[in-house]
């Protein structure tokens, strides 16, 4: 898909003449970023690595469905306030965020678009994956997913088209619905399977899933050094939109976590919906930007997408280790607690059948 975009290439001699901060075989160069032609190895990586991620993901949102029970699922589907709130999350606070930081930082028109396109898409699987590690609520969490991916075919013109008409025509945005459609397939049915295994054999469902977690952690950072390597953009592009990646998931996490609390929603669905709000489908965004945009208006915007996957990556990774050292501290204090009130009790035996206490008792 990137191949279309790239075809249109400038003479490579020039480019090596004018500017020394590009490399020969770069397509679009003005000195301070470029974009880079892909060639045959890179275009068969990218088929290769494609093929083996697609089927990794798979089985790992296979291991997902696995701790999925049918009866709470269909739960948060005929009560969807979980979902509602995560709806408003991912389609009203999201697209508004993007909306407020491309007016505060001042970017330029093209930019400001593919921050939009980047705050309308909806919630990535990755998701999933970090909301088992920080005991979320796996029922909500993958009903979310499959709801905003399936109301993103059209929430996402909607939005598009309210926010984005100061800085370009919203109809001139391709908008791959063959793609989200292929997400959509892709979260559905391995879940489906996982979710029928649960009920059929719980068991095995846990074994599958304790293997599952530990596989999608390891394909989440694999996703993001792939991604590194096939969208070879330049890295000194705008700092705005570096600053923008990096506000953009926090701000996502936060205010998703807030709105949560305020609706009345549990800790734990809290968490779910921060995760929900603040990961995006970045492989859908890339997508988009370059079925929609030249070559000339990609290198002012190419790695953006990249930078809010990695930046979104290391938020979630930052949650989920407090998360971590809040629970071990939180047993650890349980646990104290019930030895002092152990021995108090043991205290209080002794002095009413008149006994000794033990030295260590004292």
């Amino acid at each position: 898909m990137q191949t279309n975009f790239l075809s249109q290439q400038f003479n490579a001699g020039s480019l090596a003449e004018n500017s020394t901060a590009c490399p020969a075989n770069a397509t679009i160069c003005d000195g301070t970023s470029c974009v880079l032609a892909e060639d045959t190895f890179n275009q068969t990586l990218s088929v290769v690595l494609s093929t083996v991620l697609t089927i990794l993901l798979a089985l790992v949102m296979f291991s997902m469905g696995c701790n999925v029970e049918l009866k709470n699922f269909l739960g948060h589907i005929k009560r969807p306030w979980g979902i509602l709130v995560g709806f408003l999350c991912q389609f009203g606070i999201m697209p508004l965020t993007a909306f407020v930081l491309s007016l505060a930082f001042n970017v330029l028109p093209i930019q400001a678009v593919v921050v939009m396109i980047m705050g309308c898409c909806p919630g990535g699987t990755a998701s999933n994956i970090i909301a088992y590690w920080v005991d979320a609520d796996m029922d909500l969490s993958i009903s979310m997913t499959t709801c905003s991916t399936l109301f993103a075919m059209g929430m996402m013109p909607l939005c598009l088209f309210i926010y984005t008409k100061m800085w370009t025509d919203s109809s001139a945005i391709v908008l791959p619905y063959n793609s989200i459609g292929l997400s959509l397939v892709a979260l559905v049915v391995p879940v489906s399977l996982g979710i029928f295994v649960n009920h059929k054999w719980p068991h095995k469902a846990k074994i599958i899933l304790k293997v599952g977690s530990i596989v999608g952690a390891v394909l989440i950072v694999l996703i993001a050094v792939v991604g590194g390597i096939l969208y070879r953009g330049s890295w000194t592009i705008s700092p705005k939109l570096w600053m923008i990646g990096t506000i953009f998931p926090a701000a996502g996490y936060t205010l998703g976590f807030f709105l949560a609390r305020i609706a009345g929603l549990s800790w734990h669905r809290c968490r779910t919906v921060s995760l929900e709000t603040g990961m995006q489908n970045t492989q859908l965004c890339s997508t988009i930007v370059q079925l929609s945009f030249t070559p000339e208006q990609l290198e002012l915007m190419f790695t953006f997408p990249l930078i809010y996957s990695i930046f979104q990556l290391l938020f979630a990774l930052l949650i989920l280790a407090g998360y971590r050292i809040y629970r071990r501290q939180r047993v650890k204090t349980k646990t104290d607690v019930e030895k002092t009130e152990q021995k108090e009790d043991s205290k209080s035996k002794t002095k009413i059948n008149g006994g000794f206490i033990p030295d260590e008792m004292k």
